[in-house]
């Protein structure tokens, strides 16, 4: 019997589906060597506990004899049960993947040794590595465990929050106790460097830089300046009706969201047209619509 073409659309995005899922476990597998690299040739060989479950391995591994890959792994069992109970099996299964394979990669990885021996060097290379990893992670719908589990749940209670900067918060305590536990304080300060440049750079690979300028213009020669953004420029624009405080007249408000490339040219558009014309510059770290971002994307 002929298939009908709802049974063809429906195989057509399980299809999809499961390049999309492979693809994810190809993504997060990379990303897991990434984060071992980052933790086995450059912290770890340093001192230097960067917060979260890694920094309390790396603590522990300088008190016991159990390798820091395998305390990542053991560490993760209690927040996994979290994670199962806030966001399901589903979840569980691509986090407790990436978790087994940073725990796997790092312990392989541990022989190597130290590439530098100099702190500084450690803590920004390893710092770019972890971000660069987490945010693949991320955008490939998982976590790396520990306390990317307690970020995601925070994120759900506060979504205003960005990733990176909660992460700053619950990892400073982790690395104040590892001037205490190391007693080493210089170590300790390195170590805040890496959770700083983590935050900053995961911060920079989920949501990139300011996304777009947003623009007021207030002018007497809106019409022909419409005209210039939407012909030379090829972007949105709306009209707003505003009125003078002082004057009591009648204005026609500009608003225009436009790529961060294009607002040095619209700037010139207005001052060639108006040179009195009032506007406002300022910027966007998130725009939906088209254009930009879906909105139906998942928020990171």
């Amino acid at each position: 019997m002929a298939k009908s073409e709802k049974d063809l659309e429906l195989e057509l995005i399980q299809r999809k589906t499961w390049k999309r899922q492979v693809l994810d476990y190809v993504v997060i597998t990379g990303a897991s060597f990434l984060y071992a690299l980052a933790v086995a040739l450059f912290l770890d060989p340093n001192s230097l506990a960067p917060g979260g479950v890694t920094g309390i391995a790396i603590i522990l591994n300088r008190l016991t004899s159990v390798e820091t890959g395998t305390w990542i792994l053991l560490l993760n069992i209690p927040i996994l049960a979290l994670g199962i109970w806030k966001f399901g099996v589903k979840f569980l299964l691509s986090t407790l993947y990436c978790t087994v394979m940073i725990s796997v990669f790092t312990n392989m990885l541990a022989g190597v040794g130290a590439v530098t021996n100099d702190p500084f060097l450690a803590a920004l290379t390893g710092s770019t590595l972890l971000a660069v990893s987490l945010g693949c992670i991320f955008k490939a719908g998982s976590t790396s465990g520990g306390t990317d589990i307690i970020v995601k749940v925070l994120r759900l209670k506060f979504p205003y929050l960005k990733t990176g900067s909660i992460f700053l918060a619950t990892d400073a305590a982790i690395v104040t106790a590892s001037a205490f536990v190391l007693r080493d304080i210089e170590k300790a300060i390195y170590a805040g460097l890496t959770v700083f440049l983590v935050s900053k750079i995961l911060d920079l690979v989920l949501y990139g830089q300011d996304e777009a300028k947003l623009m007021y213009i207030i002018s007497d020669r809106s019409e022909v300046i419409t005209r210039r953004l939407l012909e030379d420029l090829d972007i949105g624009v709306t009209h707003m009706k505003g009125k003078g405080g002082y004057s009591g007249e009648d204005k026609n408000v500009i608003f225009c969201a436009m790529k961060k490339r294009l607002a040095p040219k619209a700037e010139d558009i207005v001052k060639e047209e108006d040179p009195s014309a009032f506007m406002i510059v300022t910027s966007a770290t998130e725009i939906y619509g088209e254009g930009y971002k879906s909105y139906f994307s998942e928020k990171l």
